[in-house]
């Protein structure tokens, strides 16, 4: 049943007066009717659609008449694609959106660091670069997370999450006993999900410039990220990940927990989105991935959600920082675009269900300083071009039968190929 949650912390929601920012854009007063274009290149999905995007903007065109805020749908080539493509055609929009910042792309980008809206966004610092902040966003997408089916730990005598990963490791026992299949997961992106999700939470605690380091080269693949391989070969030669989970692509396998018929499933904030709208989905909880033993501030693998950038070679900066202060602090833009998406932010609360509470919770108890990224990383905690992509089609091999040794040197091989 969906019901209104409160809010779990009590914070100042800097949400941006729209009437008194009627007259800051150049055409909006003084009887002068010109109107600024202010073009945003976005992200368009089946739920970030263009009617989306236009009804998320029409409040501010009504406050600001001056501004006419134009949707740029970047088509099928995605924004990823399509900005580089615009930006050697000379035809960059004002604002980028769902491209986080990197070095290479920083020299394109304006300076927000004299914006405090941007400033103190989620995530902010650690997608600075250089110690400048180049974009602004709405919320977190939690990456670190396990779903589990409440039924399944009740039935294998599982009172409480796994807080450790040693905990974990009994839990997939118990559960395997009971009869489960304790893990699923799939082919595609998804399978270096879970191990990300087995891994980051110590790794990145145990040693906070790990992205850094693997990238000089002062740390190796082997020995930070090794014991790791290790464990997930145990888990799959254990039987705990499904035999033909290499077959199985993202929505079976998520249709398949939804279901009931496993019982762990390594997935981001955004699967709660799907469980809300499924007619009967399974009795589910939700955790944070756990880290070793004696680690006692796990990393919290995690995204930016809706990064916004405003490209330096914009003619209407002031109008475009306008726009995303008001897209990322008016609380009504915020919360529907963390509504849409799946995403969270502590302090914004929204129509969700129970286990959008339980996440909520997670949000709220996550210190900043823990967040980390996943796969190849953001702003300066980046690891090579391609890392997310070998480490996937390493992690396939790993669920095919290689020997994590084997693993673990090719992951070595490629970083010594790649780094530095």
């Amino acid at each position: 049943m969906i019901k209104i949650r409160a809010a779990l912390a009590v914070m100042g929601v800097a949400a941006m007066a729209l009437a008194g920012c009627s007259n800051a854009a150049g055409g909006s007063g003084g009887g002068d009717d010109a109107t600024s274009e202010v073009t945003m290149l976005v992200n368009v999905t089946p739920n970030l659609t263009e009617e989306f995007w236009n009804d998320l903007v029409a409040p501010f065109e009504d406050a600001n008449p001056g501004i006419d805020v134009v949707i740029q749908n970047p088509g099928a080539e995605g924004v990823a694609a399509a900005l580089p493509r615009l930006l050697a055609a000379g035809d960059a929009p004002d604002i980028v959106q769902s491209q986080g910042p990197t070095p290479d792309l920083a020299p394109e980008l304006v300076d927000l660091s004299a914006y405090e809206w941007a400033t103190s966004a989620p995530l902010a610092e650690q997608y600075t670069i250089d110690g400048k902040y180049y974009t602004a966003g709405i919320g977190v997408q939690l990456q670190s997370l396990l779903f589990y089916n409440k039924t399944a730990f009740a039935e294998a005598g599982i009172a409480e999450p796994p807080a450790t990963v040693e905990e974990l490791d009994d839990a997939l026992a118990a559960l395997s006993a009971a009869g489960w299949t304790p893990i699923q997961t799939g082919g595609d992106w998804m399978s270096s999900h879970a191990l990300q999700a087995l891994a980051l939470p110590t790794v990145v605690a145990q040693d906070l410039d790990w992205f850094a380091n693997m990238s000089s080269g002062a740390v190796t693949f082997s020995d930070s990220y090794g014991p790791f391989i290790e464990r997930y070969a145990d888990w799959v030669a254990a039987g705990y990940v499904p035999t033909e989970a290499l077959g199985i692509q993202y929505p079976d396998a998520e249709q398949a927990f939804l279901a009931g018929e496993s019982a762990i499933y390594p997935m981001g904030s955004w699967f709660a989105g799907t469980e809300a709208a499924a007619a009967d989905p399974a009795d589910i909880g939700v955790f944070r991935a756990p880290a070793l033993d004696g680690v006692s501030d796990p990393a919290m693998g995690a995204n930016l959600a809706s990064p916004y950038s405003i490209l330096n070679g914009s003619d209407h900066i002031d109008e475009a920082a306008l726009l995303l202060e008001f897209l990322t602090t008016d609380e009504t833009a915020v919360i529907d675009q963390l509504i849409v998406d799946g995403n969270f932010r502590d302090g914004y609360a929204y129509e969700t269900t129970a286990l959008g509470d339980e996440l909520f919770q997670i949000v709220s108890e996550t210190p900043a300083s823990a967040y980390t990224p996943t796969g190849g990383g953001f702003g300066e905690r980046r690891l090579p071009d391609g890392y997310a992509e070998e480490l996937n089609t390493q992690t396939q091999a790993l669920m095919g039968g290689t020997a994590a040794s084997t693993v673990s040197s090719a992951m070595d091989d490629w970083f010594a190929a790649n780094a530095g």
